[in-house]
């Protein structure tokens, strides 16, 4: 049996710039992305004869690979050459699609970790990374980047670069333990009670690449003011990086936020929050605030009933916490 745990993720600034059409025409994308201490455990377990479960929100059992209708368990096991004879369980801490927090990407990753260590192999983060992205783009045809896999497969901060020949230069902000805590003390996450598919609001967004090039260099931009603001501890001036990256990425395209997204954060705001923004695509899931911690309680109030989710950054990124046999 192998256990593997891979993070969430929240992204400060950057987002979209990490999309093909992006960064193979206008020099490269960049991004600044965070793990968080909510994760996404992959089981993976030998079966006595040659069939296949797989259980997530659902359950499958199936005699073939083909017949498989989790498109991600699928194509990880033909990538990893796991055919047959498994059982696969895989539980997250924030279940549900359309979160924002990359769940799909850190399934991937994790699936990848587990199906390979099942194999007896081991494989380089920045490897899974790479394989996850292809994966979930090429193969599945998704619109999308390629920031969620590596953030879960590294973990930590990350100032993420993606370049025009699709390489990806991943830099670790230079933050200690207590740095860490201190970041993670002035983030606070509401759930919307909205889940969305990221996939339509990125199709969209993606076909408007040219005619949004202006706000998408700025957005690359704020990426790294967003990196050097953590790096320096400032923290209003992070929170000022996120408030105009989300007011540059509600230009993008229809749908990424609404009149009550919008009433949420000048709440967020009117209660003491430097600024905030909607974590991945937009148009629901968690809003990503930055804020003093010692007004963590008002701007709660000013949300109201608006779940809040204790989180705190990790340095953790996809592991293989155990192997029985």
């Amino acid at each position: 049996m192998i256990i593997t745990r891979t993070p969430l993720r929240v992204s400060f600034a950057g987002g979209g710039t990490d999309l093909p059409s992006f960064y193979r025409t206008y020099d490269g994308g960049a991004v600044v992305s965070a793990a968080i201490d909510k994760f996404v455990h992959v089981i993976v377990n030998e079966k006595f004869d040659r069939s296949i479960r797989v259980a997530y929100s659902r359950t499958e059992n199936v005699d073939r690979l083909d017949e498989l209708q989790h498109e991600l368990v699928r194509e990880a096991m033909r990538s990893t050459g796991v055919s047959d004879s498994i059982e696969i369980h895989m539980v997250a801490d924030i279940p549900g699609e359309g979160t924002g927090l990359g769940s799909s990407s850190s399934v991937t990753v994790g699936l990848l970790n587990a199906l390979y260590a099942f194999r007896g192999q081991l494989r380089d983060p920045a490897e899974l990374a790479r394989e996850a992205s292809r994966i979930e783009i090429e193969t599945l045809g998704g619109t999308l980047g390629k920031q969620d896999h590596y953030i879960a497969a590294l973990g930590g901060v990350q100032y993420l670069e993606f370049r025009a020949d699709e390489s990806v230069r991943s830099t670790p902000l230079p933050v200690s333990n207590l740095d860490r805590e201190a970041l993670s003390d002035h983030l606070s996450l509401f759930y919307t009670g909205i889940t969305r598919k990221a996939g339509g609001i990125l199709q969209k967004q993606d076909a408007r690449t040219s005619e949004n090039k202006d706000a998408l260099l700025r957005m690359r931009s704020l990426a790294g003011e967003s990196r050097d603001a953590i790096v320096a501890h400032d923290w209003a001036r992070l929170g000022h990086a996120l408030d105009e990256g989300w007011q540059l990425k509600r230009g993008l395209a229809g749908g990424i936020s609404n009149a009550e997204i919008d009433r949420q954060l000048a709440a967020a705001k009117a209660a003491g929050a430097f600024g905030g923004k909607v974590t991945g695509a937009g148009g629901g899931g968690f809003l990503l605030l930055v804020h003093p911690p010692e007004r963590s309680h008002q701007i709660a109030g000013a949300l109201s009933p608006m779940t809040r989710l204790p989180v705190r950054i990790t340095s953790e990124g996809s592991r293989i916490l155990g192997i029985h046999r």
